[in-house]
């Protein structure tokens, strides 16, 4: 099994930072692409950022300049700093992994979810 487990989520009020990591675990030959997903409510899962294995990073517009995505590769965890934090930003937020197992084939692996609220 592989388990995805976010962390960090909260409530800050507006141009405040919050950092989210997800670990990932299990058993695990590989992961390549990982990346953070968020959902407001009434609308649908939107992606926030990527980032390969190499590092290389990709971001939605409304994020950029902002939001941080990294990772350690020997850890297998990805982290996410957000800064300068607005109320659009507050949704549940989502890890995703693209992981081949040991024993088995290569798929998305999702996380739990972490909350981020921004409100005075």
């Amino acid at each position: 099994q592989v388990q995805l487990v976010e962390s960090g989520g909260g409530l800050v009020q507006p141009g405040g930072s919050l950092r989210l990591s997800c670990a990932a675990s299990g058993n695990i030959f590989s992961i390549y692409d990982m990346g953070w997903y968020r959902q407001a409510p009434g609308k649908q899962r939107e992606l926030v950022a990527t980032i390969t294995y190499a590092g290389r990073a990709n971001y939605v517009d409304s994020v950029k300049g902002r939001f941080t995505i990294s990772r350690d590769n020997v850890k297998n965890t990805v982290y996410l700093q957000m800064n300068s934090l607005k109320p659009e930003d507050t949704a549940l937020y989502y890890c995703n992994a693209d992981i081949r197992r040991v024993l088995g084939g290569r798929h998305d692996f999702w996380g739990q979810g972490t909350q981020v609220t921004v409100s005075s």
